[in-house]
């Protein structure tokens, strides 16, 4: 493994909120555009300017946010896209025009000399106003290879900073990657960046290909969100450079999750469970054969530690369990069943799971205890509901009040909503939130009948502020009920095992804003 800095150029603004249906506001830009900075990315496309008043606002708003990193505006190989992008007062442009003969022909009807000497009048032209310009030849994976190297030649002689290559329908290969990369460096010394879209899965691959070929930088997306099937994931790109390559970048690792829900958050793309660093289940267990061997030694089934990306493991129970993670999760919620009774325990999960049924945090102390116990599952739970009023109709808007019983003391708010579960939920966050911070990561309804008077079988996963998670189940033919159960169960999981390892409470108080956040 060679040390080298990778530099990242993160697009997140812009070939990201090219995303179907993610429109962000110039406020919303400029709050990620500050996640992306703390992060510690080089370079930061806040957006395309020529596109609409709006966009160069945006852009506007985000060069002039006292950021470390280079901020860079997107422009055609025009004048007035270069123009307009300079007006938002930006250290950086990237111009691009597509080089391919498919391009070339059925988009822009130029000839191949065309296309090269509007590129490098472009190149010329961005110069003249002292930022630094990143030529990207669209298309370039699917251009003549040596036709390819004329266009490199040709704006290096113009004067670009850097090059990028872009596989713009991700049908590039690591290894024709690596041809494209050493072709761009046989005529030129400047920069080169890749930019990789994710149509056949391989846009971290081929980034890492383009690195390994001699590529200094690479255009990246938080969440590996774009066009189509997205961009190069960020947080998978600059895990595989150093764990895998021993490259460095100047990304605080630490940060990666947080960013990730910042940007999952504001604009509305949901992160797939199994999404590798940042995806809920990247550090999740349930086989009893990894759980037992985690317990032991985390690397026997873990790449690298969760808390470098701000992550912490978890532990599920179900069909796959052994008595060595069930054993874990009980002591997390401060259970230590006998030997006798951790087996009772598993076989029952087993044959629960066996029915297809997803075992909360909640349900496995549920069985716990009443294994332990021989008899009721009653506890002295943290927290408890006591009453729930609900008010909604087509022309207001829901309004829910809940009573909560914590520790003894009664606790009622008051909230409205988009709907009422909602506005249910904003009515715990407002009791709840000088306790801890807790975020609903994941909130699942099913009916269990097909008729009108269906049970609503709600499940939900909650995160605190450190990164633990637990979840909850609520049963119940109102779904507002169930799913308010659903929360108070988890919460009470959620904070049995922050008591357990801090030993420690506190008291909410009526006043005060703010944690569980969205159904």
């Amino acid at each position: 493994m060679t040390e080298r800095t990778i530099r990242v150029f993160d697009t997140t603004l812009r070939d990201g909120e090219q995303t179907p249906g993610v429109s962000l506001t110039p406020a919303e830009k400029v709050e990620i555009a500050k996640a992306l900075d703390r992060l510690g990315v080089d370079v930061i496309e806040a957006g395309f300017p020529i596109t609409s008043k709006g966009e160069q606002e945006a852009v506007r708003s985000v060069a002039r946010a006292g950021l470390r990193a280079e901020v860079c505006g997107l422009a055609r190989a025009d004048k007035a896209d270069i123009d307009t992008a300079i007006g938002c007062g930006i250290t950086g442009i990237h111009v691009f025009l597509a080089s391919s003969d498919i391009h070339l022909q059925h988009k822009l009807h130029i000839t191949r000399e065309q296309m090269v000497r509007q590129a490098a009048e472009a190149v010329r032209y961005a110069k003249s106003f002292g930022v630094k310009v990143e030529f990207s030849a669209e298309d370039a994976t699917r251009t003549d290879l040596e036709f390819f190297k004329q266009v490199v030649r040709a704006v290096s002689d113009a004067g670009m900073d850097r090059f990028d290559i872009p596989d713009t329908v991700g049908i590039a290969t690591p290894q024709r990657i690596t041809e494209y990369v050493k072709a761009a460096r046989s005529v030129s010394d400047v920069m080169i960046s890749m930019h990789c879209h994710n149509d056949y899965g391989l846009a971290v691959a081929n980034s890492l290909a383009g690195v390994l070929a001699g590529a200094d930088q690479a255009h990246l997306t938080v969440n590996g969100i774009g066009e189509r099937s997205g961009n190069t994931s960020l947080e998978e790109f600059v895990m595989g450079c150093h764990n895998l390559y021993g490259w460095r970048t100047k990304i605080d690792y630490s940060l990666l999750y947080e960013t990730s829900r910042k940007v999952a958050a504001l604009t509305g793309v949901v992160i797939q469970p199994n999404k590798a660093i940042v995806g809920d289940n990247a550090f999740g267990h349930e086989s009893g054969i990894h759980t037992h061997g985690i317990l032991n030694d985390p690397s026997t089934y873990e790449p690298f530690d969760p808390s470098m990306v701000g992550r912490t493991r978890w532990l599920q129970a179900g069909k796959h369990a052994g008595r060595h993670g069930v054993a874990a999760q009980l002591r997390a919620m401060g259970l230590k069943p006998k030997e006798e009774s951790l087996r009772l325990i598993v076989d029952k999960v087993k044959e629960t799971g066996d029915k297809g049924v997803t075992i909360t945090d909640s349900d496995l102390y549920q069985i716990a205890v009443q294994i332990m116990g021989g008899g009721s599952a009653e506890r002295n739970e943290l927290v408890e509901l006591e009453g729930l009023e609900v008010v909604t109709g087509i022309k207001r808007l829901p309004t829910a009040t809940v009573k909560l019983l914590v520790r003894g003391h009664l606790y009622e708010a008051t909230e409205v909503g988009s709907g009422a579960v909602d506005a249910a939920v904003n009515a715990i966050q407002k009791i709840f939130s000088n306790i801890e911070t807790v975020r609903l990561k994941d909130y699942r309804l099913e009916a269990l009948t097909g008729d009108s008077n269906a049970v609503a079988d709600v499940t939900v996963k909650l995160e605190d502020d450190a990164g633990n998670t637990a979840s909850g189940r609520g049963m119940k033919r109102d779904i507002v009920v169930a799913s308010v159960e659903a929360i108070v169960a988890g919460t009470n999981a959620l904070l049995a095992k922050k008591l357990e390892t801090s030993g420690s409470e506190k008291t909410p108080t009526q006043s005060t804003t703010g944690p569980i956040e969205g159904v």
